[in-house]
């Protein structure tokens, strides 16, 4: 039940925000950031890497490591590090995918953090 509540108070910040975008196509959001670090802003997002199933970023922290380790704490780490504008994204990992042609295409891979964030 709590599951439902989330998304649902998540899509209708998201429906308010782009009605709001649509009948003003002048107006300008200039105070978002308070939206970002939102907990049940920050549990939809952590859902969606989840369902992903990403790979790790540079430090080597794969969605499973995180589960282990306990997600409320992660989020709450992060919502923290938002709200106090301490954040600041790591380096992403750097792969090289193969193309048709056989040639390699890069490849940015950032942490499981910072695609939450």
């Amino acid at each position: 039940m709590e599951d439902l509540q989330t998304t649902n108070s998540v899509q209708e910040l998201q429906k308010k925000l782009y009605l709001k975008a649509k009948s003003d196509v002048k107006f300008r959001f200039y105070a978002l950031y308070d939206k970002v670090y939102r907990e049940d802003v920050l549990l939809e997002a952590w859902k969606q890497v989840r369902k992903n199933h990403g790979a790790a970023g540079i430090d080597k922290e794969s969605i499973e490591d995180i589960e282990r380790e306990g997600v409320e704490t992660l989020l709450r780490e992060n919502r923290a590090e938002l709200k106090e504008k301490r954040y600041k994204p790591s380096p992403t990992r750097r792969v090289y995918i193969p193309k048709p042609d056989g040639k390699k295409r890069p490849l940015s891979i950032p942490t499981v953090k910072a695609r939450i964030n």
